[in-house]
């Protein structure tokens, strides 16, 4: 059986409780055993991170302390998978230089409406209408989704996978709200992508 820790926290905008839980009873649907946390403190039990097989963060913006991320980042290194969606993963602990380049990108901007835009992936598409996330990302990563930037036609990376020492990393930036995950496209995104960044 694997082994899932969902920790949540952070700005409440983003329903942190309500988002990882609908993901937590979808890991335990395929086998998973979950454990959720709302302590960031979860990064500093070495023991915990090592049998766990990947983490699912949902903490947007907060701070953590240069032990938590040291924990977090060498658990990763080490072979746990660490995914998460939109402000949860890629707009957390925004001065920690060291989450952001595990990650691969860091949230910039987003237009101050909700958008419509489309999701590029390989020769498909599907359509969102949702916050729309400029991110600033790693050149190395592999990036899995495109659209255009409603501003100006930049393309702009969605999601986006990378292995971190032994671990794998995998990013969405859509989910703001909690019906973005009833876009079919999106909510198999997600629940490929955490099963892919399992250990």
């Amino acid at each position: 059986m694997k082994t899932a820790l969902v920790v949540r926290g952070g700005w409440t905008g983003h329903v942190p409780v309500e988002a990882s839980d609908r993901y937590a009873g979808e890991l335990t649907a395929r086998g998973y055993d979950v454990t959720t946390s709302d302590s960031l403190d979860s990064y500093l039990d070495t023991d915990l991170l090592a049998r766990t097989d990947l983490i699912v963060q949902c903490w947007t913006m907060g701070t953590i302390s240069s032990a938590q991320v040291e924990g977090l980042t060498a658990a990763v290194r080490a072979g746990t998978g660490f995914a998460g969606w939109h402000g949860g993963i890629v707009d957390s602990f925004r001065d920690e230089t060291r989450y952001q380049l595990m990650t691969g990108g860091q949230f910039v901007y987003h237009p101050p409406e909700f958008v419509e835009y489309p999701v590029r992936t390989g020769g498909s598409s599907f359509t969102v209408h949702t916050e729309q996330y400029y991110v600033h990302v790693d050149p190395a990563v592999e990036v899995l989704a495109t659209t255009e930037f409603v501003e100006d036609g930049t393309t702009l990376p969605v999601t986006w996978t990378r292995n971190w020492g032994e671990g794998r990393v995998f990013v969405t930036t859509i989910g703001h709200k909690l019906d973005d995950f009833d876009v079919p496209e999106v909510d198999r995104m997600i629940i490929e992508g955490l099963t892919w960044a399992s250990r």
